[in-house]
């Protein structure tokens, strides 16, 4: 009777390691994005030819409650970015709609964060960004609503989170006319590194988004 029992043990043991490796080797792998990878015209010019290692770096801005936000707040979450811009008529209320669907899909998952990012910091004040974040049922705490100086918020757009479409490089330097107008989303892991780029305004995208936060969360 011992053996049969330990035999048993054996196979159900067995079982487990092949439906977990079968369930792993379904599970697309998601790419670690360098500057590298990405658009030359996206990326400033001192980190064009950065292959591997790629972070995020550090920040200090404003949130809308007012309330001084660093890149620490990254740290060991799974977070979702974007740049947007609370009077925008055109992509900004689709993309937001879809931020919408990922912050219910991750409610109250304190290992998850949303970072948006204001591309008008002169008209996006905390109070502005407070408001906008109401109407769209924001979580405090989870999903952050941030300005700060124009200067800050587009150094870190160039530097770490590569959005800028390359049309809008030509801009550059231009104080005047320089803007940001992105409709991508950026998937960042726990350890700060880009894994993915997603259209905001494609559901479709935002799924796949959502699946590959997931899999981020359940790896670790």
């Amino acid at each position: 009777m011992k053996s049969i029992a330990v035999v048993a043990a054996i196979l159900v043991l067995a079982i487990s390691i092949a439906y977990y490796l079968t369930l792993s080797s379904q599970q697309k792998s998601l790419p670690f994005i360098n500057p590298h990878d990405v658009a030359p015209e996206m990326v400033d010019s001192s980190l064009r030819e950065k292959g591997h290692g790629h972070r995020i770096g550090k920040f200090q801005l404003i949130d809308e409650q007012n309330h001084t936000i660093t890149d620490q707040i990254m740290d060991g979450k799974v977070v979702v970015v974007e740049y947007f811009f609370t009077t925008c008529g055109t992509i900004c209320p689709k993309m937001n709609q879809q931020m919408q669907r990922v912050q219910e899909k991750f409610k109250n998952d304190d290992r998850f964060e949303i970072l948006s990012y204001t591309v008008d910091p002169l008209n996006d004040t905390p109070k502005q960004l407070l408001e906008y974040a109401k109407n769209h049922g924001y979580t405090p705490g989870q999903w952050h609503f941030i300005t700060g100086s124009k200067e800050s918020l587009y150094r870190l757009a160039r530097t770490s989170f590569f959005v800028l479409k390359p049309a809008e490089a030509e801009n550059l330097g231009d104080a005047g006319n320089d803007f940001i107008h992105t409709n991508n989303f950026v998937l960042i892991d726990q350890q700060r590194q880009i894994r993915g780029y997603y259209d905001g305004t494609s559901s479709a995208e935002i799924d796949e988004l959502m699946q590959d936060v997931e899999q981020l969360l359940n790896k670790n």
